[in-house]
C-alpha cells in the first residue's frame, strides 16, 4: 500500500481534512521565502493537532541546528524532513527518524548520493532545483527512478489526482508527497482534491 503525505499545510482544517481523507502523514514548512512557510509556534499548533498514529512532519532547507531543537524538544514533530545541502551527520543529530530529499534536476545518479545517508528513513525525490524550495507543481521524468530502491522513495514533484496513479505504477514508491497538486493556493488545501488523490492513490495500490 503506498503511503500518503499531505504538504505544506497552513491551516489546522486541512490537517484534518487530510487526515479524514485518508492521509498517512501531514507536513509543514519551515523554509524562509517559501509560499508556505509557517513560524515554529504555527508549525507546533498545526502538528498537535493531528491525531495518534500520523506521521507529524517538518520540513526544514539548510536550517540552524537550534530552530531544530526547538520543534524537537517540544514534542509536536515525529518526523524531520530536510531539503538542502544537510550532511548526514547533521540529519542525524537530532535522536529522531529523517528524511532527505534529493533533486532530480540534473541527478545523474540518485543512488549515489541517497548512499551518504544509510541511515534516512526514506529518500524523497523531487523536481526542485538545488537551492530552491518544493511545492512548484513541476515533474520529472519518473522513469530515472526505476522500480528498485535502496531506501523507501517517496516521491513528490507535480503529482495531483490525475497523473498519480501512472507516478505509482512507474516508480512503485513507498510514499507518494502532493502540495500543490491539492491546492486551491499556495497552502490552502482543496478538501475536494485531497480526497481524490488519496482516493485515486487507494485505488492504484
Amino acid at each position: 500500500m503506498t503511503r500518503i503525505k499531505i504538504c505544506g499545510c497552513t491551516r489546522v482544517t486541512d490537517v484534518l481534512a487530510a487526515i479524514n481523507a485518508g492521509a498517512d502523514a501531514v507536513g509543514v514548512i519551515l523554509v524562509s521565502g517559501s509560499k508556505r512557510q509557517v513560524s515554529l509556534e504555527e508549525a507546533i499548533e498545526l502538528l498537535r493537532s493531528a491525531p495518534p498514529f500520523i506521521g507529524r512532519v517538518a520540513v526544514f532547507q539548510n536550517p540552524d541546528l537550534a530552530d531544530v531543537e526547538k520543534l524537537v524538544k517540544s514534542g509536536a514533530v515525529n518526523l524531520l524532513q530536510f531539503h538542502g545541502e544537510e550532511s548526514q551527520a547533521f540529519c542525524s543529530d537530532f535522536s529522531m527518524p529523517y528524511i532527505k530529499a534529493l533533486s532530480m534536476q540534473n541527478n545523474g545518479d540518485w543512488r549515489q548520493a541517497a548512499a551518504g545517508y544509510p541511515d534516512a528513513s526514506g529518500i524523497l525525490l523531487d523536481a526542485h532545483f538545488p537551492g530552491a524550495q518544493g511545492g512548484q507543481g513541476v515533474s520529472f521524468d519518473w522513469q530515472q527512478v526505476g522500480t528498485r530502491h535502496p531506501l523507501p522513495v517517496l516521491l513528490a514533484g507535480g503529482l495531483n489526482p490525475v497523473n498519480v496513479a501512472t507516478a505509482i505504477e512507474t516508480v512503485q514508491p513507498w510514499a507518494v508527497d502532493v502540495s500543490s497538486g491539492v491546492e486551491n493556493a499556495p497552502g490552502i488545501k482543496d478538501h475536494d482534491l485531497l480526497r481524490q488523490f488519496c482516493n485515486e492513490v487507494r485505488r492504484v495500490s
